[in-house]
């Protein structure tokens, strides 16, 4: 599957950790309601092009899991700051 990186030269690899690195941290760094979001961009980091088929679960387990998201960032961040904003939509 990442057979291409065989072939790439010290500086094209350099380039590609950048890009890799890139995504990973603009991922990293959302906040507020964007940690709420389907992110495919970071499935077009790699080479490969799927469609993935994706599955939700009905509206009460999902809120149940958001709560729990965000439960954990209590625990995990009790540092965090609040950002007392309602999502613009």
């Amino acid at each position: 599957m990442d057979d291409d990186l065989e072939t790439l030269s010290r500086e094209q690899l350099l380039d590609e950790v950048k890009r890799l690195r890139a995504g990973i941290r603009a991922h990293r760094d959302a906040t507020g309601h964007d940690l709420c979001w389907h992110h495919p961009q970071l499935w077009e980091l790699l080479p490969e092009t799927v469609d993935p088929e994706i599955a939700v679960p009905p509206w009460p387990k999902f809120l149940r899991g958001c709560v729990r998201y965000r439960e954990s960032l209590d625990r995990q961040r009790p540092d965090a700051e609040i950002m007392d904003q309602e999502f613009p939509g």
